[in-house]
């Protein structure tokens, strides 16, 4: 037991491998970048049989023009509701009129009861595009191996480099994606932040962002 409680306890962020989040790239403790982007879903199971062989083509077509690897998530989580419904308690003690107060009433009622019964869970669907240094265009054996000191300027040029070919690909990837009836929308640094706040704080109230398609 004593051994335990003398073992230096990592704290959170140490264990968390993002450097950084600027111009929303998420910079990795490795040298490694990620772009995300948000995406919608297609109720296949509404299409018709001809509509979703179609789907799959056009998908399949997406992943074979890919000369890289992609992540797709789903993110699910208990939509919050306690924000909603203060806000129409506040609604009803402004009313003046007492019949509207009566319906906000039952609706709040109705809202807390739907709540009781069932999980309403929200749905976010993620693509992960990446991008290592060692992928980097050009460039000798020596540099892409990481061997030998750059200055700061042929540091910051090479980050240049870097972004301007993940941004390169996240713009592919949105066109496949659009390609097949999807909206799409890159993250933006507060977002990725608040998302990653919510993944590592469960318990937290309110729900992930989702920023406009």
């Amino acid at each position: 037991m004593t051994i335990i409680q003398n073992m230096p306890q990592a704290s959170v962020q140490q264990k968390i491998p993002i450097e950084d989040i600027k111009d929303g790239v998420i910079f990795l403790k490795g040298g490694e970048m990620r772009a995300l982007i948000l995406t919608t879903a297609i109720n296949f199971a509404l299409k018709s049989a001809a509509e979703q062989a179609a789907l799959i083509m056009k998908f399949q077509s997406f992943l074979n023009s890919l000369d890289f690897s992609i992540q797709i998530s789903m993110i699910s989580r208990q939509i919050d509701l306690s924000l909603y419904l203060a806000t129409l308690e506040q609604k009803k003690k402004e009313q003046p009129n007492e019949l509207l107060r009566i319906q906000i009433e039952e609706y709040i009622d109705f809202i807390k009861n739907l709540t009781q019964l069932s999980r309403i869970m929200s749905q976010n669907f993620l693509v992960v595009v990446p991008l290592s240094s060692i992928e980097k265009k050009g460039g000798g054996i020596m540099e892409k191996l990481g061997i030998g000191k750059k200055t700061e300027a042929e540091r910051q040029s090479s980050r240049e480099e870097l972004l301007v070919q993940l941004n390169q690909r996240v713009e592919f990837v949105k066109a496949g994606l659009e390609g097949i009836s999807l909206k799409t929308a890159s993250l933006k640094n507060d977002e990725i932040i608040e998302l990653f706040y919510k993944l590592y704080n469960i318990g937290s109230p309110g729900k992930l962002i989702i920023p406009k398609t």
